[in-house]
């Protein structure tokens, strides 16, 4: 069954912390959204839409603010037949078959509706719908989806499964998987392992399965970013746990914040530029050197729509991603707006990590 977010209030529309809070709070029961509505406080068509909609063969989770929660409940009053009562100091429909602090489900003929009050700066409720599927996701790398297609759907077919894979950029594939009624995913999970060792990841979540593998080995990890202006480490901060691995980074656009705070040397931006090879692999060097970090890496590049030259057009991005032992530097030449080159950037960075020692993430 489909799942539908309905959003009743302006200030959804126009709080965009806000909207994508609670965006991050149902996502993490369920992969997918199917369709998301707006409707104004006072929009005349509110009762029209929820009358169809409770008439369908539908889940949806309809969020408001505190002060319209009990209408929009007086409108699925009259839709379906009932009336309000006071449970647990609110005014809900009295068939609300469980109810929480801010949050109700509603089951009428074929729909389930789970409306919840939200505000600003306030903890999101409980979501009583049950959307919980059946599913997994794995990360691929060094492989062409084509390839890849080819490897599992055999492998899913055997366990009753269905996949998806989508390219989040280059040899980097994510395969969403969903089991079908006998699916078995932890029997295809260790068969696609088996078969792909060094190549597969199985992870919903790649920055926490990052943060839980380098913390697992007792290792620490550093940033020196430039054009991506702390992307990178805003990509690993935003979840638990990083604390325990996180040394820090240093954001160095200048070339004398990278001389100062690095140690890069002034020769070396002088006869290579701040973008290069060379320059990003002092970076991460120097990154490592003020941070005592296992892991560190270091980004360079141009992502604005000027600023680029014949040899370095807009997108050329180096990265250098180095451990105790080792390093890489790789050269990309990216395309898009200033954000989606700095999104693959990132992206690319993590997937050199994960490359540059197996043995500890795969």
């Amino acid at each position: 069954m489909k799942l539908h977010l309905v959003f009743i209030g302006n200030k959804f529309v126009h709080n965009a912390p806000l909207r994508e809070y609670v965006m991050r709070k149902i996502e993490q029961k369920t992969d997918f959204i199917h369709s998301i509505t707006f409707f104004k406080e006072s929009d005349n068509s509110l009762f029209l839409y929820l009358d169809k909609e409770l008439n369908s063969h539908k889940r949806q989770i309809i969020v408001t603010t505190k002060q319209h929660f009990s209408t929009i409940g007086k409108l699925l009053c009259t839709v379906t037949g009932d009336n309000q009562i006071l449970k647990e100091d609110m005014l809900i429909p009295s068939n609300s078959s469980v109810f929480e602090d801010g949050s109700y489900l509603l089951e009428y003929k074929d729909s389930i509706t789970n409306v919840v009050h939200m505000d600003e700066m306030q903890k999101f409720p409980e979501i009583l719908l049950d959307i919980e599927d059946s599913k997994a996701t794995m990360h691929l790398f060094e492989e062409d989806k084509e390839s890849a297609m080819a490897m599992l759907l055999p492998i899913a077919q055997m366990y009753d499964l269905k996949i998806d894979i989508v390219s989040l950029i280059d040899e980097w594939l994510q395969v969403n998987v969903r089991s079908k009624k006998y699916g078995n995913i932890s029997k295809f999970i260790a068969s696609a392992k088996q078969l792909l060792p060094n190549k597969l990841i199985a992870a919903s979540n790649m920055p926490s399965y990052i943060i839980e593998k380098i913390s697992s080995c007792g290792k620490k990890i550093a940033f020196a970013e430039s054009c991506t202006g702390g992307l990178l480490t805003c990509y690993f901060t935003k979840h638990n746990g990083v604390s325990k691995i996180f040394e820090g980074a240093l954001i160095t656009y200048s070339n004398n914040m990278k001389e100062n705070w690095l140690g890069v040397n002034g020769k070396t931006l002088e006869e290579y530029g701040a973008v290069s090879n060379e320059v990003v692999a002092e970076m991460s060097e120097g990154a490592m050197n003020v941070s005592n970090a296992d892991y560190t890496i270091s980004i360079s590049g141009i992502a604005g729509e000027g600023g680029g030259t014949l040899y370095k057009p807009v997108g050329t991005v180096f990265i250098s991603v180095r451990s105790k032992g080792l390093h890489k530097e790789s050269r990309l030449h990216l395309k898009g707006d200033r954000n989606y080159i700095q999104q693959q950037s990132v992206l690319f960075a993590v997937k050199m990590l994960l490359l540059l020692d197996k043995e500890t993430f795969f």
